[in-house]
Formats: structure tokens, C-alpha cells, sequence
């Protein structure tokens, strides 16, 4: 007697599938060209980063690889990377659960302290708490007291813990805001108590949380320049910029620069790894129930809302107070602050538009042409977002040079090094709305003797609009933001907002650089809100 509702079943499964992949059409040879380009843009100044490590000679070679400085670097970089991540879980976590499971007053407006710190680029909050401490600094000038100004690894640590906790939040936040409450029940049904409860129930779903989080935030760590620049800590990243600025050692650069590559891939290694057994959906009958708020008492209330302003008191305020602060001891150049904003800008719109014009084809052949080939395409597309800034701006210079000399230190291969990097943050909003547009629609409009092209453009890109708008929008903020591309690939005289407070600040000159300062985070502030209000509609 079930034989034929499954028979239905099956044959309906089939018709999905069918139309998902296009209707069985062949995958268009021009669509795959230009997929197939993007990726070869992305891999070929890696291999060139790749043949200029392998240039010296093997005695040479084997020196390199064994310097006690590798491991120097190695044991820095790994120390920071875990400081970083279990400090900011420290933070994130009870900041999540208190916006989330808690009564505490005015908690959706307090999100925005887990949200805005992303808008404060890392080098920002570096010169902010270099600016406000020591001798001369703001604290003193204010109260009187001379407060020890950050450096090293507890000042990288500090640094990157207060303007990176936000991806951790995000993940926690949204994880916590969808959790069904009904396993919490059972348990405490059973007589476990609250913190058993969280460690058997709730901890386990947060893992997800935890590892898409912490990959993001340990991909920001790897390839941090601006801070642990600011604060004299040899990481690789740091490394990396000596060797080819200073030392002019391109061959030892280029190795630093594939170990930090090892060290990301690791990373994505290990993340898709513990991604692989877990499954956590809901699969029990019912609609899912909202969670149980827990009421605080009135102290416990005051000591959470003291924890939030003490947080948002060091990763906004302070940055913006400082910023303001040197912002009145210091005449605006009004020529130069418009000079490198006009420069940020020409290069981070730009990189953003070429950014959405190539995650469009790779998007659209994964969506409506799904396949080996395709997701191997997509996934070399993000290996550009793995590699660290740094390495990947090495490898442009290696390749301009190799290759197109008159492409090295020009405007054009700025643009196609921070399109490339940022390839993954386009194709992610494209692919979302592709996924919302039937394909039937597309399949009717060919059906009345339109041709693909026109056919795309007629029906799916008006329909998909939104999802092109928000990456272009995701792309110009982080090139807008991004420091060690812009560093080294940038023309001779160009000066970017970036360029500029981190060139003031490694000077210690802080009220020259307060109003890039409060540009860029003025910027970032207003793009990181759009983007916001755009995700929730």
C-alpha cells in the first residue's frame, strides 16, 4: 500500500534534483571559461610565490628551513592564535547568552556592542590604546595617571581579543537565538542541574558556532599585520614584512610566507574535520518553542550591565574617545584627509565591482550547475580569503615582476590583489539569492525563444539585485579597511586612510592620524550598519 506514495516520492525527488542542476542542460562552455579563469587568477601568484621560495640553492634552502627562527615565529604566531581564541570565547559566550536566555533591560539594543567593534579595523584599536596610554597619553592627560602602554604579546592579545570577539558573538548570538528549548526541559526534567544542562545540552550545539567563528577569527589572527606591527610582536605576518622591506631577503620572505600558508591550511583542515560528524538539526514532530528566559536578580543584573559597559567601554569607547580626543589637538589637513579618502575610495570600488563580477559566474555555475568541477572552482575562489594578506600581496609582487613588470606598484593590480582576496565575501550574498530564484523562470523566458544570456539578464539579475548590492558592499568595506595589500602593492605616492594612521601611529604620531582615523571608522560604522539593516530585512 506504500508503494506508490514512495514511487511519488522518488519521482519528485528526481524532478527537484532535475531542476536544481538546470533541467540536465550541458554546463555553458563560456560560463565555465570564466569560472575557470577566476580560479587560475587566484593560483598562479601562488605558484609563482612557490617557484621563487624553490630559487636558491639547496644548501641555502635548507638553512632557511631550519632556523631556530622558524620556530621562533612558529611558537608566537600558534601563542597568539590560542590567546586570542579562548579569550574572545571568554567574552562572546557570556555576552551571547546574556542577550539571548537572560531579562536583562535594553538587550536588543546591547547586541550592538557584540556587532560594532568589527567596524573598528584592528590597526584603529591598536593606535587608540597606544594613543591613550603611557606618557603624554590621554589617561594621563585626563586623570593623572600614567597607564603602561601595551605592547608585545599582551598587547597583540589585548588588541586583537577587544575588535575580533565579534565573530565569535555573531555565531554564538544567532546559534542561541534558534536553539529549541525542549532538550533543555528533558534534562532538567531528569534533575541535572543549570551548569550540567549547559555543558550536556547546550554546549554541544554551540560547537558549529564555536568552529565557524573561531575559523574566522583565527584567519584574521594568521593574517594580522597592522597590530602585531604596532605592538612589536614577531609573528609571521611581522616576519614576512621585515624580510621584504628591510632585509630584502625575498627568497626567506617567500618561505615565511608558504609557512603561514601551511599554518591556514591547517586551520581549514581541522575545522572542515570537526564539521564532519556533526549533526545536530531537529528531527522530533512539533513546532519549536521559544527558550525559557532566565530573570536575574537585581545584583546579577548590575554585574552584567557593569561586565557590557566594561567591554564596550574598552572596544568603542575608548578607541572613539582617543580618536576625538587628538582629533581637537591637531589642525586637519582637509587636503590630505579628502587625498586619501579619494584614494581609499578609487581603490576599494573598484576591487569591490570586480569582485561581484567574477563571484557571479562562479556562484551561478554552483547553483544551477552543480558539480565536481564547480564546487572544486568555488572552493579555489576561497583559497584566496585563506591566504594571508600579506603572503597573498607577496605573490603579486613576485608574479608582476616575473611576469608583467609594468603592472608592479600600479593602481589596476592593487585592485585585481583585493578583488581576488576578497572573492569568497562576494560570492557568499550572490549564491544565497540565486538560491531564491526558480529556475523555472529562467526556463520559461527560454522557452519564448530568449536566449540564455539575455534571459539571465532579463529575469534572474533584477531578481537577484539585492544579493549583488550586499556583496558589493561587503568587498569595499574590507578593502576599504585592508592594510597589508594596500601596503605593498600600492603606487608610489598613493596614500590610503589605511596607509596613513598606520604610517603616523608606527611614528607615535597620534593626532596626525586621529582624523584617518575617524574617517575609516566612520566609514566602516555606516557600511557595517547597511549591510546589517539590509541582512535582517
Amino acid at each position: 500500500m506504500r508503494s506508490q506514495p514512495i514511487g511519488r516520492q522518488t519521482r519528485s525527488s528526481a524532478s527537484l534534483t532535475k531542476a536544481r542542476r538546470g533541467s540536465g542542460r550541458r554546463t555553458p562552455p563560456a560560463l565555465l571559461a570564466l569560472a575557470s579563469l577566476t580560479a587560475l587568477g587566484v593560483l598562479l601568484p601562488l605558484l609563482y610565490l612557490l617557484l621563487r621560495a624553490t630559487q636558491a640553492e639547496p644548501a641555502v634552502l635548507l638553512e632557511i628551513l631550519w632556523r631556530t627562527r622558524n620556530l621562533e615565529l612558529l611558537g608566537n604566531t600558534l601563542l597568539l592564535l590560542l590567546g586570542v581564541l579562548v579569550c574572545s570565547t571568554l567574552i562572546a559566550l557570556p555576552l551571547a547568552w546574556l542577550l539571548t536566555r537572560s531579562d536583562l533591560p535594553l538587550r536588543r539594543w546591547l547586541v550592538f556592542v557584540g556587532v560594532l567593534p568589527l567596524a573598528v579595523p584592528g590597526y584603529v584599536g591598536a593606535y587608540a590604546m597606544l594613543a591613550a596610554t603611557g606618557s603624554g597619553g590621554v589617561i594621563e592627560l585626563l586623570t593623572g595617571l600614567n597607564c603602561p602602554r601595551p605592547s608585545g604579546y599582551w598587547g597583540a592579545l589585548g588588541v586583537l581579543t577587544l575588535f575580533g570577539f565579534s565573530y565569535l558573538f555573531l555565531n554564538f548570538w544567532t546559534t542561541l537565538s534558534g536553539l529549541d528549548p525542549s532538550l533543555e526541559d528533558a534534562a532538567r526534567s531528569l534533575g541535572l542541574r543549570p551548569w550540567a544542562v549547559f555543558w550536556r545540552v547546550i554546549w554541544p550545539q554551540l560547537q558549529p558556532a564555536l568552529y565557524a567563528g573561531g575559523l574566522l577569527l583565527g584567519l584574521h589572527v594568521l593574517g594580522d599585520f597592522g597590530v602585531v606591527s604596532l605592538m612589536r610582536f614577531e609573528t609571521f605576518s611581522y616576519a614576512i614584512y621585515i624580510q621584504y622591506s628591510a632585509a630584502f631577503d625575498r627568497v626567506y620572505a617567500a618561505w615565511l610566507s608558504l609557512m603561514l600558508l601551511v599554518l591556514t591550511g591547517a586551520a581549514l583542515v581541522l575545522e572542515a574535520r570537526l564539521m564532519r560528524n556533526v549533526r545536530l538539526a531537529r528531527v522530533g514532530i512539533g513546532a519549536a518553542r521559544a527558550s525559557q528566559v532566565v530573570r536575574l536578580d537585581w545584583w546579577q543584573a548590575a554585574l552584567a550591565l557593569g561586565l557590557i559597559g566594561l567591554i564596550a567601554g574598552a572596544s568603542l569607547v575608548v578607541p572613539l574617545g582617543t580618536v576625538m580626543y587628538w582629533l581637537t589637538r591637531h589642525a586637519v589637513s582637509s587636503g590630505g584627509l579628502l587625498e586619501a579618502g579619494l584614494n581609499s575610495v578609487l581603490a576599494a570600488g573598484p576591487a569591490a565591482l570586480l569582485a561581484v563580477l567574477l563571484a557571479l559566474p562562479l556562484a551561478y555555475l554552483g547553483v544551477r550547475f552543480p558539480s565536481w568541477s564547480s564546487r572544486l572552482l568555488e572552493r579555489t575562489a576561497y583559497l584566496g580569503y585563506a591566504t594571508p594578506p600579506l603572503a597573498l600581496a607577496l605573490a603579486f609582487v613576485f608574479f608582476s615582476l616575473q611576469t608583467l613588470p609594468l603592472l608592479y606598484q600600479t593602481l589596476t593590480l592593487l585592485v585585481i590583489a583585493l578583488a581576488l582576496h576578497f572573492l569568497a565575501e562576494a560570492i557568499g550574498p550572490i549564491r544565497a539569492a540565486l538560491h531564491q530564484v526558480p529556475v523555472r523562470l529562467e526556463e520559461a523566458a527560454r522557452g519564448l525563444g530568449v536566449s540564455p544570456g539575455a534571459a539571465f539578464v532579463r529575469v534572474t539579475l533584477p531578481l537577484v539585485w539585492r544579493g549583488l548590492v550586499s556583496s558589493l558592499a561587503l568587498v569595499f568595506l574590507s578593502s576599504l579597511k585592508e592594510l597589508p595589500i594596500s601596503f605593498l602593492l600600492s603606487p608610489v605616492g598613493f596614500d590610503t586612510l589605511a596607509k596613513r594612521i598606520w604610517g603616523y601611529t608606527s611614528e607615535a604620531m597620534f593626532a596626525e592620524a586621529a582624523p584617518y582615523a575617524l574617517g575609516i571608522v566612520l566609514i566602516s560604522s555606516v557600511l557595517a550598519g547597511m549591510v546589517l539593516v539590509r541582512e535582517r530585512r
